[in-house]
């Protein structure tokens, strides 16, 4: 069985590749599986927190249990996760039993994003430190932006990168929400529930954001210039 964890800020493409990779017939997902036991140690204030929380698995070690059982009997077990729900005092050893990416975004444009759901925010909500980590865990640091330019072609080398065939089926899916969508779905996934493929790379402009967010956002893309330096490129065919 091949193992695989996506780790992204919020506000990225991490569900539009979560639904790419349950397409194929070979895969079985797992929807941010440490985001209960986040909310419970940090004690932040998220849409339907209590709701995510009682579903659980709330406690740290009993989440990471969670990402390290075995899917039924598919082949590729793929997790979602979300670099932020790495909080303090969180054992990190398990990460190295998965093959591992980053997936980048511009934070500017993951706060104008992001602030549409949750007006409060720091590096640490969209993950900013949590990257900085994970940039040595992982294989492969691929850039949102990038990737939009020719998915077929990214989704191809992330599959040779990780051991397995590309499948033609994870170009494009069935709108609509799944099964395997944690309790937060109707809260953050409506985008990808109306998607039935990945969409066009980013146009050239910023979009603007609130002075009080202009150091953060300054900060945050200082960081993530020297996360992407070693990014996954492909040549678009």
């Amino acid at each position: 069985m091949t193992r695989i964890a996506m780790w992204s800020g919020p506000r990225n493409l991490s569900t539009a590749m979560m639904r790419s990779w349950e397409n194929r017939s070979d895969t079985e997902v797992l929807d941010e599986p440490l985001y209960a036991a986040y909310l419970q140690a940090t004690g932040l204030d998220h849409p339907a927190r209590d709701e995510i929380i009682a579903v659980g698995p709330a406690d740290g070690d009993a989440a990471i249990a969670a990402c390290l059982a075995a899917p039924s009997d598919a082949p590729i077990s793929y997790q979602k996760h979300m670099a932020h729900h790495l909080y303090p005092g969180l054992d990190r050893s398990w990460i190295g039993e998965f093959r591992n990416c980053l997936l980048l975004r511009d934070p500017r444009r993951v706060l104008a994003s992001y602030t549409k759901v949750r007006d409060a925010v720091s590096l640490t909500d969209i993950g900013i430190p949590q990257q900085i980590e994970l940039v040595e865990r992982c294989e492969l640091v691929v850039d949102a932006a990038d990737f939009l330019t020719d998915p077929t072609g990214y989704q191809i080398e992330i599959c040779r990168t990780f051991g397995v065939p590309f499948d033609e089926a994870m170009m494009s899916w069935p709108a609509g929400p799944r099964a395997s969508d944690g309790v937060w779905a109707p809260h953050w996934y409506a985008s990808v529930e109306a998607s039935t493929g990945f969409g066009p790379p980013p146009g050239d402009a910023v979009p603007d954001l609130p002075d009080h967010l202009t150091d953060l956002a300054a900060e945050a893309f200082e960081i993530y210039q020297d996360l992407r330096r070693d990014r996954l490129r492909v040549v678009s065919r």
